[in-house]
């Protein structure tokens, strides 16, 4: 991969499919894969680390984090095979990997976190994330905070109650300088890392929940969801072209985003919009946006002042108060629609927010709500549009 010629190395970036190079070498600090197994995950992160050294120098170190010491010794490994010439100096009793140029990658195991504190660390990747402790993202955070260096965080899904999950939902819904991406095995089959039949005959013989995870990137963890993963899953589909007949309208609460969700004569997604502005500024685009169409808008706390405003324009706005009563009813409203079927969802961010989606029994009640430092604004707008709607489902009883 390497030859050196009078004291320099010239390299020779290996093929990566598109949706690989994509996701690894973005501009983006922060970047987290959710990708399937054998997707080209991480050959990609070893050639990203490697280059990252390249660029370094003397005393830089670059971070390569496995869950346990013997997948960080697989790694250095196939580092090494892939270097292949001796222009790099390889221990394998502390597993590191130093270049011409002096920069050292290190291949460290996850198992014991509090070890991992105190180096300054230039370029780091989280190998299989969702089999990482979360005390190893704490320590890796820190290791970067002085360099301010990115990160590559990759891994399988393995359910929805780990950090690694709950991070690439930050990560999905745009926050500022982080990447989130997802490769299924059908990438990898375009991409031609994956075959085809390698992938059918994986589905054969695993058990469904398990090829979703490993494969298709998929949770396959059901607890607490009020909808049903399988349910949504079978909801998921094309944004509809035909014109709204109902909106719902989920106001942003300090850091959260104003969402509209609008549903076609079927009861299908048709509009999905969602923006962070000020308080004024969102109600014109509201405004703009609904016409005359129906609309069910979220008036906790701000009272009847918000639809005063919005009926200015018309006399097709609704409020809606948020309680812990009245989002159990809009959300059973909108679990029965989901597990019969009768709506389609377009994949993405709204997509993850219902699958992230939980409702928890308290002293009062049932709680239905987001995950700790995830949004439900999404949820919360498509239940909205749901309520208002005049489409009755087949099965079911709306609340």
């Amino acid at each position: 991969m390497t030859t050196k010629e009078l004291n320099r190395v010239r390299y020779t970036r290996p093929h990566m499919y598109p949706k690989q190079k994509a996701a690894i070498f973005c501009k983006e600090r922060y970047s987290i894969i959710e990708a399937s197994t054998k997707s080209g995950k991480t050959v990609g992160c070893m050639v990203w680390l490697a280059e990252q050294a390249i660029k370094g120098g003397v005393n830089k170190n670059y971070w390569w984090v496995a869950p346990v010491y013997s997948q960080a010794e697989i790694a250095f490994r196939r580092l090494k095979a892939g270097l292949g010439n001796n222009n790099y100096l390889a221990n394998g009793s502390n597993l590191t990997v130093t270049l011409a140029n002096g920069s050292t990658i290190w291949f460290k195991g996850g198992d014991k976190p509090d070890s991992l504190y105190g180096e300054d660390v230039y370029a780091a990747v989280i190998d299989e994330a969702t089999r990482c402790k979360e005390e190893v993202w704490h320590a890796i955070r820190s290791t970067i905070t002085a360099t301010q260096a990115p990160i590559r965080i990759i891994g399988n899904v393995k359910g929805r109650k780990n950090w690694a999950y709950q991070l690439a939902r930050k990560a999905e819904s745009g926050v500022k300088g982080w990447k989130y991406s997802k490769i299924t095995a059908a990438d990898a089959i375009d991409g031609k890392v994956l075959q085809a039949n390698e992938v059918e005959e994986a589905k054969r013989d695993l058990p469904d929940n398990v090829f979703r995870e490993l494969y298709m990137a998929e949770p396959s963890d059901d607890e607490g969801n009020p909808f049903g993963i399988e349910a949504i899953y079978k909801c998921i589909g094309k944004l509809s072209d035909k014109a709204p007949v109902v909106w719902g309208w989920d106001l942003a609460k300090s850091v959260d985003y104003t969402w509209g969700i609008a549903l076609d004569e079927d009861g299908n997604v048709c509009k999905s919009i969602r923006w962070q502005m000020d308080y004024k500024e969102t109600l014109h685009r509201i405004k703009d946006l609904t016409g005359q169409v129906p609309a069910l808008v979220d008036s906790t706390g701000v009272g009847d002042a918000i639809i005063e405003f919005l009926a200015e324009a018309g006399n097709n706005y609704v409020g809606f108060k948020f309680t812990s009563a009245s989002k159990q009813q809009i959300m059973e409203r909108l679990a029965v629609v989901i597990q019969q079927q009768e709506i389609t969802i377009p994949d993405g961010l709204l997509a993850s927010e219902l699958l992230s989606f939980e409702y928890v029994y308290t002293r009062t009640g049932v709680q239905y709500s987001a995950p700790n430092g995830q949004h439900d604004d999404g949820v919360c707008a498509l239940a909205l549009a749901v309520h208002h709607s005049t489409k009755t489902p087949s099965v079911g009883v709306w609340l």
